[in-house]
């Protein structure tokens, strides 16, 4: 004979986020009305230690066998009174949530009436759902002790190095020749003007020199399978056609290279070889062919070039690799806006007119002018140089790609540029044209201040057109001063547009392969944005630095520190517990028809032959429990587990009960 079912009921006040809307306490009165309800109670904050007390003694007072929480959102507590839940002595999955906040009170706050029969719907709900459900008993794996990190910009080279000294094997891959990403790039550091590459170069070096480190450069993740803890991951290592163990980076292939093309990483501001290295501090210091521009003169194999190493191989092929890793971190950075798009600034129209990361170029010791900053038209030093901040971003307009999200760290790096130009440049004035100045971080504030006082000049408006006179290439800005309330003309002999960060586009790539999601700036969806933003809803997977969101220096590397930590700790505890949710098939039912394989979003379902029979069977540690082959299956032989079809059946039809 089944258990008496003995269900608790507890409603949380949060503060005056319900308890404001609606009454909290006639709805734990409503829920002692309840087939099966054997207690209830109300409390204002059940989720702190009083009210999980609460609810272990409950447990044990009233001999109850399963508990509902009417509060916040699962995804924020439920793991929480879980445990609560278990610690009273009854399984953790004999527990069920209503979400009487985020889907009732915050949004129902002018009609407290109908959000109070909301209430108590969805507490009836749930009620006959926890009548109905099962105990379950979560299994463990084994988590093998190696990580990988896709991405080596500063947030995948800060995630690896924090990995490799807490003594786990970190695989590092990065998809250019060299590590290093957008930051080696740059010239200095807001607000501290601290040389980048003085910051950054130490850590590459640390990474190619750490033994619990295999770097991966000029390589791509191809597929990845398997689960936390075990992960098959396949990279294509491209062939540099070079032997890197024999390369010793001397640079003379380079120099007798005939051919010239635009340098990527200088943005086409100046040509590099078909044999190069992206620039003189990479890592490693091995040349990449550019079979694409190679014209296979044999000049680079020469006695006088790399005769003697014979490290050049035009033949030699990509390598497939396979490596077995618990964890993984993604640290795939970003991209810039296109700003050619607003054609109303013309970009790539007007020479005079530059990207924020083409003029850091320029302005870099080790950039194409040696840090002497000219006009692109004249190679003449200007003396006027606008920056039209929030180019792309804070912006409505669908239509040219812009996107509505502050990018951050475009009006520090603007004002870096104004120091620096009246730093290099005497008598040179910068205007910077602004919505809204955000400098947010630490001695941001007094950064801004400090190029007010040194001379920028801040115009706070929109800049809505830029012409070019053809004779002298010099640039008119027509923008709109919003504290004068005027519109405001001005002859420049430069524009820097403050583009927006955008999300990269490689990865896109490695969402899928690791099923992903992302959030609707296109951004990588992190686990929760307070409180857990490095962890995905992928189990073992980690973002690290810019594909999660756009972020400055510090922040990136604090958050790729955070990842590393939360990567490591499977890898530490030897084993995971998997969520029992997962699809069940009853195999005498199964037609072997696979219509569950194309279904799956998570590559959990695959066939086998049982007893000279085709069926299915689900990976439980791969199934995440939505329910998609289960509600897919034709002959119904699918179950899922916390979520059976009796379970719903006996919500909707409480839910009816109501009308």
């Amino acid at each position: 004979m089944d258990e008496e079912k003995r269900i608790g009921v507890f409603v949380c006040h949060c503060g005056t986020n319900i308890a404001g809307v609606i009454d909290v306490k006639a709805l734990a009165e409503y829920a002692k009305t309840l087939p099966n309800v054997a207690y209830a109670e109300d409390y204002t904050y059940v989720c702190s230690t009083p009210g999980q007390t609460m609810i272990r003694d409950a447990i044990k007072e009233h001999n109850l066998n399963g508990t509902v929480v009417a509060a916040c959102s699962p995804r924020l507590h439920e793991p929480t009174f879980r445990k609560a839940t278990e610690e009273g002595g009854v399984n953790q999955f004999l527990f069920s949530m209503a979400n009487i906040r985020e889907q009732n009170t915050w949004v129902h706050m002018e009609e407290p009436e109908k959000a109070m029969q909301k209430a108590k719907d969805v507490v009836r709900m749930e009620v006959a759902r926890a009548s109905m459900l099962e105990p379950l008993t979560a299994k463990t794996v084994p988590v093998e002790k190696a990580a990988l990190v896709i991405g080596a910009g500063i947030a995948g080279i800060q995630a690896s190095l924090e990995l490799a000294d807490a003594g786990i094997k970190t695989y590092l891959v990065e998809k250019e020749p060299s590590i290093g990403g957008m930051m080696s790039r740059l010239d200095k550091t807001f607000p501290t003007l601290d040389c980048s590459q003085c910051i950054l170069t130490p850590k590459m070096v640390d990474v190619e020199r750490n033994p619990n480190i295999e770097l991966m450069t000029y390589s791509e993740v191809e597929d990845v399978s398997g689960y936390i803890g075990n992960f098959d991951v396949t990279i294509r290592q491209k062939s540099r056609y070079v032997y890197e163990d024999k390369c010793n980076g001397c640079g003379k292939c380079q120099e007798v290279c005939p051919v010239s093309r635009p340098n990527e990483f200088d943005l086409g501001l100046q040509p590099r070889k078909a044999a190069y290295v992206p620039f003189p501090q990479a890592v490693p210091l091995k040349f990449t062919i550019d079979m694409d521009s190679c014209i296979k003169c044999d000049l680079c194999k020469t006695q006088e070039a790399c005769g003697d190493l014979e490290a050049i191989d035009f033949d030699k092929p990509d390598e497939l690799v396979t490596v077995k890793v618990g964890t993984i971190i993604v640290a795939t950075g970003f991209d810039m806006y296109d700003v050619e798009r607003k054609e109303e600034w013309g970009y790539k129209v007007f020479d005079n007119v530059v990207t924020g990361l083409e003029m850091e170029r320029l302005i870099s010791a080790s950039g194409p002018t040696g840090g002497n900053v000219i006009r692109p038209s004249d190679g003449q030093k200007p003396k006027s140089v606008g920056f039209v901040l929030c180019a792309g971003s804070r912006d409505q307009d669908e239509e040219d790609g812009a996107k509505p999200y502050c990018s951050r760290v475009c009006c520090m790096y603007s004002l870096k540029h104004a120091h620096q130009l009246i730093e290099k440049i005497p008598g040179c004035v910068p205007y910077l044209f602004y919505m809204d100045i955000r400098s947010f971080g630490k001695a941001y504030e007094e950064f801004y201040y400090r190029i007010q006082n040194e001379g920028g000049k801040f115009i706070r408006g929109r800049v809505s057109r830029i012409t070019e006179d053809p004779i002298t290439k010099n640039l008119t800005v027509t923008a709109e001063d919003t504290l004068l309330g005027q519109l405001l003309e001005m002859e420049l002999d430069m524009v820097v547009l403050a583009n927006a960060v955008v999300p990269a586009e490689s990865t896109q790539k490695i969402k899928t392969l690791l099923t992903l999601s992302n959030s609707p700036d296109g951004f990588l969806l992190e686990a929760h944005p307070k409180l857990n933003p490095m962890s995905t809803t992928t189990d073992g997977v980690f973002l690290a630095g810019m594909c999660q969101g756009p972020r400055d220096i510090p922040d990136v590397v604090s958050h790729a520190a955070a990842a590393a930590a939360a990567a490591s700790i499977p890898i530490h505890r030897g084993s995971v517990t998997l969520e029992p949710i997962f699809a069940i098939v009853d195999q005498e039912h199964c037609g072997g028809c696979a219509t569950c394989i194309g279904l799956c979003p998570y590559g959990a379902t695959e066939l086998n032959e049982v007893d000279g029979k085709l069926v299915a069977s689900v990976n439980e540690a791969k199934c995440k429990g939505c329910g998609t082959c289960g509600s897919g299956c034709p002959s119904g032989a699918i179950k899922m587990q916390h979520f059976t079809n009796e379970q719903i059946m006996s919500e909707i039809e409480a839910f009816a009960q109501g009308w």
